[in-house]
């Protein structure tokens, strides 16, 4: 029996061998589960032959990186001797994403940067979001009886209001955060982005949301003839990201334009004094005009395409991943919980995944005498269970094309379902079973929550079961092909 290191060795060998050399490597790197590789020439890449290689559960091209999925910790291994073997031991993951962007067209890297604002501060949204979750399972009626768990035992009330306190801290300054990671990801100092955010906020101008409501008269005054209503910009997400962007770049040309002497002070006190002006003047109001219309789009199609929108997003959900637009959902998300308090989005996303991985339980049943299949398919699987689809598209859905339909129309059947059940989350970034944390107990949400994602993964299976054996009985090439080829031994 090989050893491991030597196993490690003749992978990393055949890897090579597969992508076209060292030569075509721009950069390797590696994440929790996957071996990501920056090639000069994708075109030289054998997907297939890479699949055939051990231990290798699936493979595909994603944000212009192959991705070799090996699993949480054997990938660490794979990368140390594949690093060592191809000499690019000291590259980091940023700078392979580096390498990956410089290929991507203008919409890709915009795409991308949408991306990368929201990953610096997911991990804050992810910590409020479940813990509103808690607090909307201590306070919800019929959950666990005809009482809420905070009535029954009063002794949680205390802890309840104080989650309540903490799980609403983040969304009360969301667009102080998104301005600073957008200065930070467009190359200005965050700092810069962390004073704007503060005087969108700031406690002298008019709440947005009562001055919406027409409870306060905002104080209008007169810059160079121009009015200007002292109006904060709570809940202003694509006002906040715009504003990033613009911060970062005006940092960039006062730093090359100031003379050094005078540099120190005056090019950021310039940066944010017009950026405060464009804020008010032009940003501002574009900005609420673009969040007023997304806001009142999705409105409109809950409102007047019923359950055939709900279905309809449902079904395409995971074609918009594959595309890579499926990170702009990110800030419509975010827009739509500050403009209404939940988030109708979430459920969708999660069921679109989850039907996903029924069309990867489904095609392993359909091959469960592969053992390549099957330990690509249950893997995956996992993946899924966790908010994680890439795995399933690019390693069986994607790549045998009728299981990825197959999971999309198991997608819109559970689409209908939480139509009809009004479900929806109080956060976003979070699927499946971690998704169970913020989803909004209104109307009976969690057990609704949890039959939906039944109906996502049942029907995901059934539909990839039934095409596929159609498709056999159509087609009996298939079966003999399927018969002559040789069982992949369990290595």
């Amino acid at each position: 029996m090989k050893g491991k290191n030597e196993q490690y060795t003749t992978i990393s060998k055949e890897i090579l061998e597969c992508i076209g050399g060292r030569e075509n490597i721009a950069g390797v790197a590696h994440c929790a589960t996957r071996l990501r590789i920056v090639l000069e020439d994708n075109n030289k890449a054998n997907l297939k032959g890479i699949e055939k290689i051990e231990l290798v559960k699936g493979v595909f091209i994603a944000g212009d990186q192959l991705q070799i999925i090996f699993g949480a910790g054997l990938v660490n291994d794979i990368y140390a001797m594949f690093s060592k073997l191809t000499e690019t031991e000291n590259m980091s993951l940023s700078d392979v994403k580096t390498k990956s962007a410089q290929k991507q067209n203008l919409f890709q890297q915009a795409i991308k940067s949408l991306s990368d604002i929201f990953i610096e501060i997911m991990p804050g949204i992810l910590a409020a979001a479940l813990l509103m979750g808690i607090t909307s399972l201590l306070g919800q009626q019929s959950l666990f009886g005809e009482k809420s768990i905070v009535e029954m035992y009063p002794a949680f009330q205390g802890i309840n209001r104080f989650v309540s306190i903490v799980s609403s801290g983040i969304f009360t300054i969301l667009p102080l955060l998104v301005v600073y990671s957008a200065t930070k990801r467009y190359g200005g100092r965050p700092i810069l982005g962390l004073v704007l955010g503060a005087i969108m906020l700031h406690p002298s101008l008019a709440d947005a949301y009562e001055t919406a409501k027409g409870n306060i008269e905002p104080e209008v005054i007169s810059i160079l003839g121009l009015p200007i209503q002292l109006v904060g910009f709570q809940g202003g997400i694509i006002i906040a990201l715009m504003m990033g962007f613009v911060v970062a770049k005006l940092d960039v040309f006062f730093n090359k334009k100031v003379p050094n002497m005078i540099k120190l002070f005056l090019a950021p006190m310039l940066t944010v004094l017009v950026s405060s002006l464009l804020l008010f003047t032009i940003i501002g109001p574009i900005g609420r005009e673009l969040a007023q219309f997304v806001t009142s789009s999705l409105i409109w199609i809950t409102q007047n395409l019923g359950i055939v929108g709900y279905m309809f997003f449902a079904g395409i959900q995971q074609i918009i991943v594959i595309t890579g637009l499926h990170h702009i959902l990110g800030a419509i998300e975010a827009q739509l919980l500050t403009d209404t308090g939940r988030n109708f989005l979430n459920p969708l996303m999660s069921v679109a995944l989850m039907a996903q991985g029924g069309a990867v339980l489904g095609y392993v049943f359909l091959n469960r005498k592969d053992a390549k299949v099957k330990e690509v398919g249950f893997s995956a699987f996992g993946s899924v269970l966790f908010g994680v689809s890439e795995p399933a598209i690019f390693g069986v859905t994607l790549k045998n094309k009728f299981p990825l339909i197959a999971g999309c129309l198991g997608a819109a059947v559970a689409g209908g379902y939480v139509y009809l059940t009004k479900l929806t989350a109080i956060g976003f970034g979070t699927t499946a079973l971690p998704g169970f944390a913020i989803v909004a107990a209104d109307n009976h949400g969690h057990l609704n929550y949890l039959i939906a994602h039944l109906i996502a993964l049942v029907c995901g299976a059934i539909f990839t079961i039934v095409y596929g054996k159609m498709k056999k009985r159509l087609n009996p090439s298939i079966k003999r092909k399927q018969m002559a080829q040789p069982t992949l031994p369990n290595r």
